[in-house]
């Protein structure tokens, strides 16, 4: 599947260079350095199910995502960024039921819209953009090697004429339940509500999940040698990041990314599937998660609609750096609530900005420099970078031009770290 396309990543400023990057790790609660071992971070982020429009809440994901893959940069390190498109899913199939539209042309128009939203906001590319659908030998082979390592079942389907369905034994990775912490009476209470079928009769466990998904009539379904049918959610993250990331030879991956939502099931699941598989593994080194940007006291989710969309910011002339910096104005781990005065206050501070950098000369950037890119290291602090362009855009306008050029350096640094376009 094709990506979006990029300016590419920016340079720093001559002789810059970011400190190693530390990022909070869900699994464990506490910080870890994420130094990428032979020079390469390597990085999954989950993508969308392409039913809807990106909101606020998908883009301040990837671009919370984005800052850490141009910290690693900063600091030195090439990336391989791997991100999925969920492009046949149930939510999909129920949207394109209910609106009465081809599911293959819902998915491409919806993922297409996500390609121009993550182009105006300048968020890098993946290296592989890669579809469900065109996933589906990787998947397959993949439960073969579960059912080999004897960590699947199959469960009887509620029809005669439908086959069995291919179930994940979640006992069968010893580490399951490590990447969120939770207990088994804190994931037996959302299970359901996030795509598991805890009561489905048959199963050795509540908590185990699909794999596989045997045809039924009037969804679509692929040949293979597990029968016809199409890919469970969680698999399809686990053979994608194996395959593009080669974890069976490279070892784990840096980080799995996603947002805070994801931590269970769906990152508890793919990572104990991509465990099983090889026994005494480790999915990856850190578990990255962004929080969850609501409206009216909601999270923003598709399913409630109470969305804010980025193309219909951007189609009401809204300048997409604009967007962008609203949403660095946010640490990436905290939850927090759509106010339409914080599109005021980034308009303002991109101005200051724009005006500090058009100067000849402005404030000195040394500390600058060193000062934001250690706020972006520590934890994808943000804001704290912003508030260090915010003084030397403020010491330039109050008259502050002890260096020539300045603006140039000012306008290298938060292109390459922050992704802002001045």
């Amino acid at each position: 599947m094709r990506a979006w396309t990029s300016p590419g990543p920016g340079q720093l400023p001559a002789g810059a260079r970011g400190p190693e990057v530390r990022v909070h790790d869900s699994a464990t609660g506490e910080p870890r350095e994420s130094v990428p071992a032979g020079g390469t971070a390597r990085m999954y982020v989950c993508g969308i199910t392409p039913y809807d429009a990106t909101h606020l809440g998908h883009a301040a994901t990837y671009v919370a995502f984005d800052l850490l893959q141009r910290a690693w940069r900063s600091a030195g390190h090439d990336v391989r960024y791997v991100q999925n498109v969920t492009d046949v899913d149930d939510p999909l199939l129920e949207r394109a039921a209910a609106t009465g539209e081809d599911w293959v042309a819902l998915a491409e128009r919806e993922t297409q819209l996500f390609r121009t939203d993550m182009e105006a906001l300048r968020v890098l590319p993946p290296d592989a953009y890669v579809g469900a659908v065109e996933a589906i030998p990787l998947v397959v082979d993949m439960v073969e090697q579960l059912r080999a390592a004897g960590s699947t079942y199959e469960v009887a389907s509620e029809s005669p004429e439908v086959a069995d369905d291919v179930y994940f034994q979640v006992t069968s990775d010893p580490a399951f339940g490590s990447v969120s912490g939770w207990t088994r009476e804190q994931m037996l209470a959302v299970f359901a509500d996030r795509g598991g079928d805890p009561e489905r009769p048959g199963k050795k466990d509540p908590l185990d999940c699909l794999l596989w998904r045997a045809e039924r009539d009037g969804e679509p379904a692929w040949e293979s040698s597990l029968g016809r049918g199409r890919p469970g959610w969680h698999v399809e993250c686990s053979a994608i990041a194996r395959h593009h990331l080669d974890s069976a030879t490279l070892g784990p991956i840096d980080v799995q990314g996603g947002g805070s939502d994801l931590v269970f099931p769906h990152h508890e699941m793919s990572a104990s599937e991509a465990q099983a598989v090889e026994p005494g593994s480790r999915f990856a080194h850190a578990y990255v998660h962004a929080g969850m940007v609501g409206l009216d006291g909601e999270k923003m989710s598709k399913s409630k609609g109470n969305l804010v969309l980025v193309s219909k910011l951007r189609e009401s002339g809204l300048d997409p750096m604009v967007v962008r910096l609203l949403l660095l104005g946010h640490h990436y781990r905290s939850d927090w609530m759509w106010d339409a005065a914080d599109v005021d206050t980034a308009t303002a501070r991109l101005d200051a900005w724009r005006r500090a950098a058009a100067a000849e000369a402005g404030a000195p950037t040394g500390p600058v420099v060193t000062d934001a890119l250690a706020r972006l290291a520590d934890d994808l602090d943000a804001p704290g970078a912003l508030r260090v362009i915010d003084a030397w855009a403020a010491a330039t306008d109050a008259g502050d031009h002890t260096e020539p050029g300045a603006g140039q350096v000012v306008t290298a640094l938060v292109d390459a770290a922050l992704g802002v376009r001045l």
